[in-house]
């Protein structure tokens, strides 16, 4: 059936298990709000809290979560920890997902092709 097809390939069980958990961390607004903010540029917690409307001790956990998952990282200057999206795969995957929001949410097709990155 589909094996037959010159081009045809499967993502290994690791690569679908650590996609799948991605996806799942990016399930939450906050987090997205969060992520996107960190796009712009290295913040805090302090100014990633205002930034998503949420408090300090929530942004916390989420960063945790994110940072375990490899999807941000953190720079320590002093008592202070600046945080900061891990890689240009954590830009795409955010602003294809929110591309596509925006299609649905008009009911328009999404075309890649206009993408904006």
């Amino acid at each position: 059936m589909h094996t037959s097809l010159p081009d045809f390939d499967m993502p290994n069980e690791e690569q679908v298990h650590l996609a799948a958990e991605s996806f799942r961390l990016l399930s939450d607004p906050t987090r997205i709000k969060i992520l996107w903010a960190l796009l712009q540029g290295e913040s805090s917690v302090a100014c990633l809290a205002e930034l998503a409307d949420a408090a300090p001790a929530a942004v916390s956990q989420h960063l945790a979560k994110l940072r375990l998952a490899g999807l941000v990282k953190g720079r320590r200057e002093g008592t202070f920890v600046y945080y900061s999206a891990a890689d240009e795969h954590v830009r795409r995957l955010l602003v294809e997902g929110l591309f596509h929001a925006d299609h649905v949410d008009r009911g328009e097709d999404a075309n890649p092709a206009r993408a904006v990155s």
